[in-house]
Parts: C-alpha cells; sequence; structure tokens
C-alpha cells in the first residue's frame, strides 16, 4: 500500500543533501575561538569552573576537618574508657587483695586463738 505523499529515493537523497549543507553552513557561520565574544565566553566558563573547584577544595578542606575532629574525639572518648576500665581492673584487684589480706589476719586470728586455747588447756592439765 502506496502512499500519496511518500518520497522517492532521489527526493530523499536530495534532503539529506541539503540537511548537511545546512549544517556544514551552521558551522561555518559559528563565532570562531578568536572572536572577542567567544573570548569572553570561555574566560567566564572558566573563571565559573575556578570557583567551583575552589568550592570543592574547601568542602573537601571542611570535611577533612570534620572527620579529623570526629576521630579525635573517638580517641579521646577510647582513651578515657580504656583508662577508666584500668582503674576498674585495678580497683577490682585491690579489692581482691584486701579480701585476701583479711582472710589471712582472719586465719591468722583463729590460728593464734585456737593456739590459745591450745596452750591455756595444757597449762591446766599441767
Amino acid at each position: 500500500m502506496r502512499h500519496s505523499n511518500d518520497n522517492g529515493f532521489a527526493e530523499r537523497r536530495n534532503a539529506a543533501a541539503e540537511a548537511k549543507r545546512e549544517l556544514l553552513a551552521k558551522f561555518a557561520s559559528a563565532p570562531k575561538s578568536a572572536d572577542p565574544g567567544m573570548q569572553e565566553r570561555l574566560a567566564a566558563r572558566d573563571a565559573v569552573i575556578r570557583a567551583r573547584e575552589a568550592r570543592r577544595a574547601e568542602r573537601e578542606a571542611l570535611k577533612t576537618a570534620e572527620n579529623q575532629r570526629i576521630l579525635a574525639a573517638a580517641a579521646a572518648m577510647a582513651a578515657a574508657a580504656e583508662a577508666e576500665e584500668k582503674a576498674e581492673a585495678e580497683a577490682r584487684q585491690a579489692e581482691i587483695a584486701d579480701r585476701v589480706s583479711r582472710g589471712v589476719a582472719d586465719e591468722a586470728a583463729r590460728k593464734a586463738e585456737r593456739d590459745r586455747r591450745y596452750a591455756a588447756r595444757k597449762a591446766r592439765q599441767a
């Protein structure tokens, strides 16, 4: 089924060639890099790029400083926790040593009392 407005091969080829010519004419009439207006636009674009890079570098510096602050705070907290844990361990060791010394003292007191009673009994028997 053929359409009445169907273009033939030659017409399509001519249309493609015309489009190509128009495209080439468009690029030929485009401003050259030596054009002062183009130089201004390129300079403005470079300034925007440099400003963007400066803002990115500033954000990176702030992020790095924040990370350093967080790491320092975490290290301080870890050191405080370690010191607290060490103090608790020393307190436990001191408590254990105190219990042992009291146990030894109590045992020595019981032994002394037992020896005293034994000596008193022997003195009564003699």
